[in-house]
């Protein structure tokens, strides 16, 4: 993986998030992907679960996702960088603002096989 791989990769991630489309986001994922979503959660592992987690979540939650990143660096098999995201919740018309950073490990074919997430919400 390089920079422009590692960007490639999230750009069909921003594209899956902003869509609503969870069997997008999984090709991302190797089989037996591990997600931490929150450092004290137990790990998903495997694309099902990261499918079940993303149809519960963006697909069914939020509406008018739009996301950005700036990438920090792409070294070896290791990707890290910082997003943003605001959306509407479905459920109550709120808007939120999230901010964090992915940190992302791949293998040879550039799927990524584990996936850390770190990040803070605020109404917007």
């Amino acid at each position: 993986m390089n920079k422009a791989d590692f960007r490639e990769w999230l750009e069909v991630y921003k594209a899956a998030w902003e869509g609503g489309d969870p069997n997008k986001l999984v090709t991302l994922f190797a089989p037996d992907a591990v997600y931490e979503e929150a450092p004290f959660a137990d790990p998903m592992r495997g694309r099902n679960a990261i499918r079940r987690y993303w149809e519960a979540g963006a697909q069914r939650a939020q509406r008018g996702v739009r996301l950005t990143y700036e990438i920090y660096m792409m070294e070896g098999d290791i990707g890290l960088c910082h997003w943003h995201c605001v959306f509407e919740r479905v459920s109550s018309g709120e808007r939120v603002e999230l901010d964090g950073i992915f940190r992302c490990v791949f293998a040879a074919d550039g799927k990524c096989r584990h996936f850390q997430e770190w990040w803070h919400r605020r109404k917007a």
